[in-house]
């Protein structure tokens, strides 16, 4: 909860929640505030409505709103605190994680609540991705609240006809520090019929990339995190990847001493991705990240035995996942896209 919380000092603080509708839809909802911002917009809601099938008659549905405030307000013991927004609502999260978002505006409304005894941590004997690295001064820290809570919720979006009611599953996860790394990618993937998902972000960052690495199952949590998950110059004796944005697919191999894991995404290049804005010491750049909610996810994980050999334990496919793009490996990055 101490991660989830506001960080006062910190130059911005980021809450990105994704929900999966009942109808095999989606929504994106991001709240971030960049107080001492200095030429562009400070404050952020973002919503993002992304209907089961992108198409011509159910258009991805999109609004971002440069507010005039977020207050971020501590309203309990044990990191209960509330983000409201002036004309719009709130955002709250109860000491016992419990979390409910109430906005609305002229064109949406959307309601949710969690339980908190429902939240998924990041490993079941690990709190955030970082672990011991969220106490360092880095430029950017990243912690996942929950890989996926349930929650009921309630959409109305009257332009486009859009009125859902029901549980979904919500994925949370927040940001902060000083800014977005110069290039970063991020996946995420849980299937609807267990606890299996994938989860990753990284990037460049103080002249290096680095990655955190997640993937959880029923009988299977393994994670990578630097060292081994780092490459310094483009030489890593444990991690190989490559970025692809013209045929939109990203693959990554990361290996310790006893544990290998393997990931594939990819997603159709002609439809579905929208763009995000994104925060920077002089405020939110837009269309600075791009994502996609139908990407094809593959992971394999391997493991090696005392005489040296590889051997394939697990392996899973996630159809509809996320797939994001940003800063350098979006080289579309601050155009506006139709």
């Amino acid at each position: 909860m101490e991660h989830h919380a506001p960080h006062p000092t910190a130059a911005f603080e980021g809450w990105y929640s994704k929900f999966d509708l009942p109808s095999g839809g989606h929504v994106a909802l991001i709240l971030c505030s960049i107080p001492s911002a200095t030429t562009l917009p400070p404050h952020m809601v973002s919503f993002t409505y992304y209907p089961p099938s992108p198409s011509s008659s159910t258009p991805i549905f999109q609004r971002e709103h440069w507010v005039k405030d977020i207050q971020r307000v501590i309203t309990g013991p044990n990191h209960a605190f509330e983000l409201r927004v002036e004309g719009m609502g709130t955002m709250s999260v109860s000491a016992d994680a419990t979390t409910q978002w109430d906005l609305k505006c002229e064109d949406w409304e959307f309601k949710g609540a969690t339980k908190g005894a429902e939240r998924v941590p990041w490993m079941r004997n690990k709190s955030t991705p970082e672990g011991w690295l969220i106490h360092l001064p880095l430029p950017l820290h990243w912690h996942v609240h929950s890989l996926g809570s349930l929650s009921a919720t309630e959409l109305t979006i009257p332009s486009i006809g859009v009125k859902e009611r029901g549980t979904s599953i919500v994925h949370l996860e927040k940001n902060w520090a000083n800014s977005f790394p110069e290039a970063h990618m991020w996946i995420q993937a849980r299937s609807p019929t267990s606890s299996s998902g994938i989860c990753l972000a990284g990037g460049k960052i103080l002249g290096m990339t680095a990655f955190l690495i997640g993937y959880a199952s029923p009988d299977l949590n393994i994670d990578f995190v630097p060292p081994f998950a780092l490459s310094i110059f483009g030489l890593s004796p444990f991690m190989s990847f490559n970025v692809d944005w013209e045929n939109r697919t990203f693959n990554l191999t990361v290996q310790s001493f006893w544990k290998k894991l393997v990931l594939r995404a990819k997603a159709p290049k002609e439809s579905g991705w929208f763009g995000l804005a994104s925060p920077f010491i002089e405020g939110h750049r837009k269309n600075f990240v791009i994502e996609s909610f139908r990407a094809t996810i593959e992971v394999e994980i391997w493991e090696r035995g005392w005489l040296g050999g590889w051997s394939d334990i697990k392996s899973d496919t996630f159809e509809g996942g996320s797939l994001e793009f940003g800063g350098g490996y979006y080289p579309e990055r601050g155009e506006k896209r139709e």
